[in-house]
């Protein structure tokens, strides 16, 4: 080791991939010495999300801390704990002092939180092949700090908003030639379910948000479908579903919320058609959901955002699953806990009004 020169060293790093160099650089302190290099992770996030090739990209990574601090904050995925804190601590309903403002999130903080602060870097790839990468700068409809966006539902389109000059120009579409399965009927894959099942295993998303302000980024993705909906809402679309769990402790009674990453793909032609299988990208989009399943606005979901690019994180996607599988749970609780209350006060509605009705003609009679 000590008779090969530094140029040796980099020359074997450079061709690690992120946590291969990171482990490198904890073996030996020459290697960590190199491993500090910007340019090896630089290539290392090029690698792995196509979109910070672009220059402008760049030129916001090395302003929140370089290449090595991105990967750091953006490869580890957000993991929530305190869902199975809030499953304690019961119910949803919001406190009798929670003034009007408050309830719409007009607290102090919001303040500082602007949303041309905020920038969703995003990659799909496919079978390890990338076939969107977008960048959109800001977040639409929201200038001016008195708009509807405060305090209507949040969602962002990424389809819609996303520039021109993004590295995918024109449609995004998957064909037999990427790998994808002909489907001869729509009729067969509704039974046997093979590109639904293909879509489910090879995709990958990710959807990093970074905020130039306080010079913070996070993944929120989870790089695998987490769930989706086939044949939904027409026959051929494809429906499959991202997301993590975010802390939302102070901004809402719920303490956490979900963010729900769409993906909607359609069949635009199958081979019974006489042309190969192709699918078309129709929808990309971001919003965030409470326990109840209603949308946050948008005043609330900036203060989320903020929140979430200093929460916890893990390299362990089965901690990832976990946490969102918890939510799941708590959520399907409450939900069955209301509807008993629903089906409880139903039954007493009904027994009043026979204990009226009775009453009223004891007295007539």
């Amino acid at each position: 080791m000590a008779s090969l020169s530094t140029d040796v060293f980099y020359d074997i790093l450079r061709r690690l991939d992120g946590p291969t160099l990171a482990a490198a650089a904890c073996s030996c302190a020459t290697f960590c010495l190199i491993s500090r290099e910007e340019r090896l992770w630089e290539n290392v996030c090029s690698s792995m999300w196509p979109s910070t090739n672009r220059e402008d990209v760049k030129s916001l990574i090395s302003s929140i801390g370089g290449f090595r601090k991105f990967y750091a904050d953006c490869f580890p995925l957000i993991v929530n704990k305190e869902v199975t804190e809030y499953q304690w601590n019961g119910h949803l309903e919001y406190p009798e002092e929670w003034s009007e403002a408050e309830y719409y999130g007009d607290i102090v903080g919001l303040e500082s939180i602007s949303p041309l602060d905020f920038v969703s870097i995003v990659d799909i790839r496919y079978k390890d092949k990338t076939i969107c990468s977008k960048v959109l700068w800001g977040i639409p409809n929201a200038n001016g700090s008195n708009s509807w966006f405060h305090n209507c539902p949040f969602r962002i389109d990424l389809l819609n908003y996303a520039a021109r000059d993004d590295d995918c120009e024109g449609e995004v579409t998957l064909s037999v030639s990427d790998g994808l399965p002909p489907i001869t009927s729509m009729e067969k894959e509704r039974k046997d379910g093979k590109l639904w099942k293909e879509l489910q295993d090879s995709l990958c998303l990710s959807w990093i948000v970074v905020n130039q302000k306080v010079k913070q980024a996070a993944n929120l993705a989870s790089w695998s479908p987490l769930g989706g909906q086939r044949h939904w809402p027409t026959d051929k679309d494809f429906v499959i579903r991202f997301g993590s769990v975010l802390p939302a402790k102070d901004i809402l009674p719920c303490q956490v919320v979900e963010c729900i990453l769409i993906m909607k793909f359609r069949v635009v032609h199958t081979e019974g058609d006489g042309v190969e299988t192709i699918l078309k990208l129709t929808e990309l989009s971001m919003q965030l959901v409470d326990m109840e399943g209603a949308h946050v606005n948008g005043r609330n979901s900036l203060l989320i955002l903020k929140e979430a690019l200093s929460c916890r994180r893990s390299k362990n996607y089965s901690e990832v699953l976990e946490s969102w599988h918890m939510y799941s749970k708590v959520q399907s609780e409450l939900k069955e806990e209301k509807m008993r209350n629903e089906s409880r006060l139903d039954r007493l509605c009904i027994l009043i009004g026979i204990a009226s009705f009775v009453t009223f003609w004891y007295y007539i009679l």
